[in-house]
């Protein structure tokens, strides 16, 4: 499982003209589910996303995650994470995770980080999307769980 993890002041998801997603301060999570991604690939993910601090504290020092500040996190599927560029000049994209898979763990995901009390706001699986956000910081971390066990 991979995520592009973004500290925001707020971000937004829009489809067909329609906003169907909207947070403030905290978190946007792009995340893609590959191939072998199973259950625990779920659980570890969303602990580090929850507990991962970078969030200042009043010494301006990373020290606080969006749990602390009891922000808010946008989760938006995103299979191209995915994509292997090492051949050619079109991405691959045979390691994501077929889309009745991906989209149990992608919801297992967006369900693990609630299940924490967090507020989290989705796009659609599937669909076309624009993205709107204001990174704060910029803050931008990149993840993956294969790394991460």
């Amino acid at each position: 499982m991979r995520a592009v993890v973004q500290r925001v002041k707020e971000a937004a998801v829009v489809i067909g003209g329609q906003q169907v997603g909207r947070v403030g301060k905290g978190l946007l999570v792009f995340l893609g589910v590959g191939q072998e991604d199973q259950a625990a690939d779920v659980r570890v993910m969303v602990d580090k996303v929850a507990n991962l601090r970078i969030f200042a504290d009043a010494d301006d020092k990373m020290n606080h995650s969006v749990l602390d500040i009891q922000g808010q996190v946008l989760v938006v599927s995103q299979f191209t994470l995915w994509g292997d560029c090492r051949k050619g000049r079109r991405p691959s994209f045979t390691s994501a995770a077929p889309p009745n898979i991906a989209r149990l763990l992608y919801e297992a995901f967006v369900e693990g980080l609630g299940g924490l009390g967090l507020t989290v706001q989705t796009g659609r699986f599937q669909e076309i999307m624009e993205v709107h956000l204001v990174n704060d910081g910029p803050v931008t971390l990149l993840l993956d769980t294969r790394k991460l066990f």
